[in-house]
């Protein structure tokens, strides 16, 4: 998908952060941008300050998620670019954690994505000229971390899922791409996402702002939502599925592989045979 001029393009979790960045790269790039967002304030702000159009979502309700989608299509009579970004990313180990936290990180980061495709694509199939699907992983989805593992686990779902989806796209010959993006350390609100968390238990997640740790500060990790969004319209324009922001991860992510690949290589290979020989 080279041509973004003109293309109406919905961006979920658009009020603040990589959102954000991504909604004001598209205007920048001509898009007819839509931001929603579950922070009504923050939305009514950004949308604002962006001259975009903006409209309330709750990704983790499909009914919210269908009624945007609807609302788009009403006004604007087609879509042609989905970004599927809203997510939360508190941190807690494992052992700390209550069903509620799994659901509450599930529910928005990975329904949210499910979402999302379901209520969009089949509009971007109907589009003439084609379109795009860009969902919001995580480099934790290359290689979790301790204390992570909720946020790990939906980002490796959302991963998996945009695999699946882009391969069977193209096995249909459809005029319909994806695009993952895979951020790093991005200077963003995320890790005070607990705020639009519904009333409830907690559990054991906690907000952590990786930024504001004086051992953090200093390191050269960090991106702007500019950069991230600057780098999403690069990978449309491609027609990349992955849209790596942190290039420099790649030592860490060849060494989780060459895990993998030794554990493979272990044990010697017992031979297949056919269902007939093994019954």
């Amino acid at each position: 998908m080279t041509e973004i001029s003109g293309v109406v393009a919905v961006v979920t979790g658009g009020a603040s952060g990589i959102g954000r960045g991504i909604a004001t790269a598209l205007r920048d790039a001509g898009a007819k941008v839509v931001i929603a967002d579950v922070e009504q304030g923050a939305l009514d702000r950004t949308a604002e300050e962006l001259g975009v159009r903006g409209i309330r979502v709750d990704v983790s309700d499909a009914g919210s998620v269908q009624a945007l989608a609807d609302a788009v299509v009403a006004e604007y009579g087609s879509v042609g670019i989905v970004v599927n970004n809203a997510g939360v990313g508190p941190a807690g180990r494992i052992r700390d954690l209550s069903l509620d936290d799994w659901r509450w990180v599930i529910d928005v980061n990975l329904w949210g994505v499910i979402h999302g495709i379901d209520a969009f694509l089949p509009h971007l199939l109907a589009n003439p000229a084609g379109g795009r699907i860009v969902n919001t992983s995580s480099m934790s989805s290359f290689q979790p971390l301790p204390n992570l593992g909720a946020y790990a686990a939906s980002k490796a779902g959302v991963h998996a899922i945009s695999e699946v989806l882009a391969a069977e796209l193209a096995e249909d010959g459809a005029n319909v791409g994806v695009t993952l993006v895979t951020p790093g350390g991005v200077l963003t609100g995320i890790a005070t996402s607990s705020r639009n968390r519904p009333a409830g238990e907690r559990g054991g997640l906690t907000d952590i702002d990786l930024a504001a740790d004086p051992t953090r500060r200093d390191v050269a990790m960090w991106l702007s939502p500019a950069d991230v969004g600057e780098i999403v319209v690069r990978a449309i324009r491609n027609d990349d599925f992955y849209a790596i922001t942190h290039p420099g991860a790649l030592p860490r992510v060849e060494e989780r592989h060459e895990g993998i690949r030794a554990a493979f290589l272990k044990y010697p290979p017992i031979k297949p045979r056919t269902v007939e020989e093994i019954e």
